[in-house]
């Protein structure tokens, strides 16, 4: 990294560290082209950022790290819901994978984009997967997206029992759960995902198909309402809503596997406050159900 590029690190995380909003209204300006409006935000975009830069986002950090939020999930009584975990490590060179199973899932608890899937009957590279996961434990992800409740982290790298589709299935579908103050109100579906694209589609609580919800594109295609009702249904309700419960807005993700439920993830900042998927008015109406809460003391 040339010393321009570390002066101009140096001082974005400077500057969100004591006046995220600056930083966060320069980004906003350049695609929305006007800023946040911080005294009177309106769609959920806007009041994620409100709520990233003026609450108190201490819950967040806890239940957005992938190893500590089964103590939440254990505090809520849901701890079955977990996927297994079969390691965790301090240190990426730890990692033992004569330990862990024939296939199984390893990544960081603090990031995006680190998970590796391993198949030992394919072969892998065990170094190479090793310095991966080594480079990203290094990664402040808080100053990635202004994001900065992934700041209090601390990260570790976990091995998860690895969840796979059913026959004939490309991926696991992903149920997202948007909630408010502890209410569900919507279910986002995400099927037949590849790197390239997935399926998606914006279900009711009776799981009536809303594609007017949606704005479908190349990577983000109509799922055409294919996804059928899951047939727990109701308990995937139950525990969103008992995991929201005293968040404004969070998203509470779930995967079904040989009919059983799994807890995915919980996400308060979706697209890091800047979803595109969802046409404006529909981020107006989930707008409208996130009461705000006091601002935070400075």
């Amino acid at each position: 990294m040339s010393v321009l590029k570390q002066i101009k690190q140096c001082y974005k995380r400077f500057a969100l560290d004591h006046f995220p909003e600056v930083i966060i209204d320069k980004i906003w300006k350049r695609w929305k082209g006007y800023g946040v409006d911080w005294e009177n935000p309106r769609d959920l975009n806007e009041k994620i950022q409100w709520l990233i830069c003026r609450s108190d986002t201490t819950m967040w950090s806890l239940c957005s790290d992938k190893y500590r939020v089964r103590e939440y999930l254990r505090s809520k009584g849901l701890e079955h819901l977990s996927v297994p975990l079969l390691g965790k490590w301090e240190r990426a060179e730890d990692i033992d994978f004569g330990t862990l199973p024939q296939k199984f899932i390893i990544k960081c608890n603090h990031d995006s984009g680190s998970a590796h899937i391993i198949d030992k009957a394919a072969g892998f590279d065990g170094e190479a997967v090793r310095a991966d996961l080594a480079r990203h434990l290094k990664v402040k992800f808080g100053y990635v997206n202004c994001e900065l409740h992934y700041n209090r982290v601390r990260p570790c790298v976990i091995a998860e029992e690895l969840l796979e589709p059913e026959a004939g299935e490309t991926s696991l579908t992903d149920y997202k759960v948007w909630c408010f103050g502890g209410k569900p109100h919507c279910i986002w579906t995400c099927s037949d995902r590849t790197a390239a694209h997935t399926y998606v589609n914006v279900y009711d609580l009776d799981w009536n198909v809303h594609p007017e919800a949606s704005v479908f594109t190349d990577h983000y295609r109509d799922g055409k309402g294919r996804v059928p009702r899951p047939a727990d249904l109701e308990g995937m309700l139950t525990a969103a809503s008992k995991l929201s419960e005293g968040f404004p807005e969070v998203r509470v993700d779930f995967y079904i596997v040989k009919g059983k439920l799994y807890f995915g993830e919980m996400t308060f900042a979706s697209l890091y406050g800047m979803m595109d998927y969802f046409t404006d008015g529909y981020l107006k109406e989930l707008g409208d159900l996130c009461v705000l809460p006091e601002a935070k003391k400075k």
